[in-house]
């Protein structure tokens, strides 16, 4: 008699599962998808925001550095010998 009700339980509930998720979760991968329209607007309007002509604004300068300290040492010319 026990097993036959715990089947029963886990039929039932897996059914009650089942029809819960196909309410609930194209709810949720709309609200997901709607988010998503959202922000693609949002950019493609500050894409398209006009930008001034001829001035150019530069937010960072790396370093130049050499590649080579100046206390590494000497270049030497060599020959190649075949």
């Amino acid at each position: 008699m026990g097993l036959i009700r715990f089947l029963i339980i886990t039929i039932c509930s897996l059914y009650i599962i089942r029809s819960l998720v196909r309410i609930f979760l194209p709810m949720l991968f709309g609200s997901i998808i709607n988010k998503a329209q959202e922000q693609a607007r949002q950019q493609q309007n500050y894409q398209q925001q006009p930008r001034p002509d001829g001035r150019v604004r530069v937010d960072y300068k790396p370093e130049t550095k050499s590649s080579v300290p100046d206390n590494e040492g000497e270049f030497v010319d060599y020959e190649e010998i075949k």
